[in-house]
Formats: C-alpha cells, structure tokens, sequence
C-alpha cells in the first residue's frame, strides 16, 4: 500500500484527498506540523498535502517548517494547499522545495491532476537521467529529444553506430542536420578525445579540393611554397567529416577510395604513404545510388562509404517536433542576443506547421534568430517573420453572420475558435502538461480541465 499525508486543519480538505486516491493510496491525516513529525516515524509517504499556513507555522527553535518536512521524508513529494489569493506564497514555498501547490477549495480531479503532473516530471526527469548515465551526454540531450518516431529510429541508428569504427554515410535535404548528427556520433564515439574535423566539399574548388583533404608538399603546383598538412592528416586519430560528398572530383573519388581501401595517402606532388587513422563520416543531399546510375560517382566508393547508411528525414515530415526545435533555438537566440525573448505567439506556431520548410531545421533556425532581432516584445509575433510564411495560411471559413446572429453570439463564436487555437497549442508545448499549461495561460488546472472537455481534447494527443 502506498500512502499520502494530508497536514491540515479543515477535515473537508483531507476527505477530498481520500476521494481521490480511494483505491491506489491510504491517507493519513494531521493537523499540525509536529503532528506530522510524529507520523513519519510510522510510514513512508509518497505525496504530503500541506496548508500554506502549517507551512508558516515558526516556532522557537524549530526553524524552517518546510526545510524539515523534506528532510525528515526526503523521497516525498510536498505539494502546497493554497487560497487563490495567497498564490504568490504558494510560488514561494514551490522555490523553496515544495513540488507543486494547489488551490483551494479542493476538487478531487484537480487534486489527481496535480499528482499526475509531478508523476510525468519525475519519470521524464528519471529518463533523461537514464539516457545521460547510459549513453548520451548531457549537452546532447536536447538534441536526441523527439516525438517522431523516423527520428526515433535515426538516433537509435547513431546510438548503435557511435561506438564503432564504421564508416556512416548520412543521407537528407539541405538543412536537415546531417552535420550536428555526425559530431553527435563523434561525440559518443571512442575518439572523442581527438579532432573532429569537417570539410564542405561543394565549397572547394576543384583545383584545390585534393590540397584541402590530403595536403600538398612545396612546389608541388604554382603558388605552393611550402608544405601543407590535409585534413586527413589533421584528423589523425579522430573523425573527418565530408559533407556534400557527391561533390568531389573523380581525381578525389580515387584518392579517398584509397583511404578507405588501404587506410593510406599520399600529398599531392609527394611520394611517401601516410598513415590515414581516420574515421570518416560522410553526407550528401544528392541520391549517390542515383549518381552511380549515371556514371556520376565510383560505385566502388560509394559502396565503400555506405557500411552504415543513416538516412534524416525532412523537417516537414517530423512537424511534431517544431515546437521542441522552435525552444531550443529561441534559448540559443536568447543566449547569444539577451533580448528576454520566451515565447511565441500561437499563431506564429499555426504557420510553422503549415510551412512546408525548404530550408528545413537550418531555415527554421535562422528564421528565429532574424525574428529575436526584430521582435520588440517578449513574445515572438507574425510581424518578426517574413511574409511567405503566412503564405501558406488556408482559407479560413468565416463565421457565418446571419441577421438572426446577435452581436454577442458572433463574439462568442470568434472566442471559442481562438480559445481552441491557443489550447492546443499550449498543451503541445508542454507535452499534454496540464499544470504547466495552466500556468503558461494564467488561468487554473481546473479551468483548463473545463476547457479541454469543452473541446473535447485529450491531454495524451499532445504527449
């Protein structure tokens, strides 16, 4: 049997909690502090019910309430039973250690809502706990969140392949972040230690592509005076990324097929062999399959470099993960930028999911950072965006205006729609949270529970 205590003076409120947990937990009751202390001698809780006033009870030498509640029970979860006009102390004592308050008077689905919130918490932090000690870093842990579950498989494939030597070949769009997924695997990978090197080839000249990756010795060609280290040699003992790999040369092809075939090289006008100690990882937007077809590139390269195939899909394919996308840049605009920029209007977030994203993450990204510049308020709006991403807006169907319509019911009406619009969104920023919805919106659990059954919505559509 699991137990909650419920500290407090008003019977109705510990009878309520009763009601809620009637079949999952005990509740045992006290009606002071000390009281309390006397309990938890007896039984471990798993959630504490407190009144804010039992909370500020300070008596000689007895310190902070609050403070002694979590250490005599440290495993418990302390949540703060408040008046709606003393919410601001209820914040306080949530600052302070307390995992949530709750209003009062008491309503038994409000009260199982709270405990499920901090449920959720607890078993997202605990995940991501579990990722860290297992395998991801910690500063890589935004970037493998994601509730797509192509996206799901892909970091699956870059989990299993990290710890390898394999050569990876990254396939997708421009701009769907084939170079933060090859530093993740040379990040988790056992060459972690050593340079990660990376080279895009479509941005070198031919001429002097060959120079770039594998060095030149002096006088090799007009204007080489002195000896020149590549980037393989760079790259000794770490990881090379080749980006944009279908663009190189077949002069190149064939020198990095020796690289892979027989882990040497040589420098351009020199004749010793080099040691190549490299892991390559490579990418293209191009189809290579495609590019060998028709004589565009060696298949005895491509077949060299495509041991582990890793293929990113398009950011128009994963739009369920543009609002966690959309925080993550708006943190990194705030870093740089100090603008106190923390939120987006709902209709910005109606429009990103209606764009059809060319440019994909990297667009995404830079449409941010260009709107943090512009943006006046806290609040990103359509007035900091270029106006083809309202472009793709469709047609609205209008509310229908009859002469039978009063003025009040065409108000209402528009309300109701914006008020569906705006919930949505916010439940899909905070993952079906209801607490943190609330909060984001200003208004209680319970009023957001009132609307999501007006609505008809369902907090596990937003998880």
């Amino acid at each position: 049997m699991k137990y909650i205590l419920a500290a407090t003076e008003d019977r109705a409120r510990t009878e309520i909690v009763r009601t809620a947990f009637r079949r999952s937990f005990h509740v045992d009751e006290a009606s002071t502090v000390r009281d309390s202390f006397d309990i938890f001698r007896k039984r471990r809780y798993e959630f504490i019910f407190i009144d804010l006033d039992l909370i500020g009870e300070r008596q000689r030498g007895d310190g902070d309430p609050l403070w002694k509640l979590r250490a005599a029970v440290p495993s418990a979860e302390v949540i703060v039973m408040t008046p709606p006009e003393r919410i601001r102390e209820a914040v306080e004592a949530v600052k302070a250690g307390a995992a949530n308050y709750i209003t009062t008077p008491l309503n038994a689905d409000e009260v199982r809502y709270v405990v499920e919130s901090i449920h959720e918490g607890i078993r997202a932090q605990s995940e991501l706990d579990y990722l860290r000690d297992r395998f991801w870093q910690s500063d890589s842990l935004d970037v493998v969140q994601t509730r797509n579950p192509a996206m799901r498989a892909v970091f699956e494939q870059v989990r299993l392949v990290a710890p390898t030597k394999s050569t990876v070949l990254l396939s997708g769009e421009t701009g769907t972040g084939k170079g933060v997924l090859a530093k993740l695997i040379h990040r988790h990978s056992n060459r972690r230690e050593v340079q990660f090197i990376g080279i895009h080839c479509g941005a070198i000249p031919d001429t002097l592509l060959e120079s770039e990756l594998f060095g030149h010795e002096k006088g090799a060609f007009t204007g080489a005076a002195r000896r020149k280290l590549g980037k393989f040699e760079l790259a000794h003992g770490g990881t090379i990324f080749l980006d944009e790999i279908g663009t190189i040369t077949p002069a190149a092809q064939i020198k990095l097929l020796q690289v892979l075939q027989d882990r040497t090289f040589q420098r351009v006008g020199g004749e010793a062999l080099i040691e190549a100690d490299v892991r390559i990882i490579a990418a293209s937007n191009e189809d290579l399959a495609r590019m060998v077809e028709k004589g565009l590139f060696r298949s005895d390269l491509y077949y060299r470099l495509n041991v582990f195939p890793i293929t990113i899909p398009p950011l128009r394919e994963r739009r369920e993960d543009i609002p966690q996308l959309t925080e993550i840049f708006l943190k990194q605009a705030n870093r740089f930028s100090h603008r106190g920029i923390h939120y987006v209007h709902p209709l910005v977030m109606d429009a990103f999911q209606r764009y059809p994203w060319p440019g994909n993450i990297r667009e995404l990204q830079n449409l941010i950072e260009r709107a943090c510049i512009l943006e006046t308020s806290s609040t990103l709006t359509m007035a900091s965006f270029p106006a083809e991403l309202s472009a793709n807006e469709p047609a609205t169907t209008p509310i229908p205006i009859e002469t039978r319509f009063t003025l009040a019911k065409v108000r209402a009406l528009a309300v109701e729609e914006v008020e569906k619009r705006y919930l949505r969104e916010l439940l899909t920023r905070n993952s079906g949270r209801i607490n943190r919805t609330a909060e984001a919106a200003g208004i209680t659990v319970r009023q957001i529970n009132k609307l999501m059954n007006r609505y008809g919505m369902k907090k596990e559509e937003f998880r």
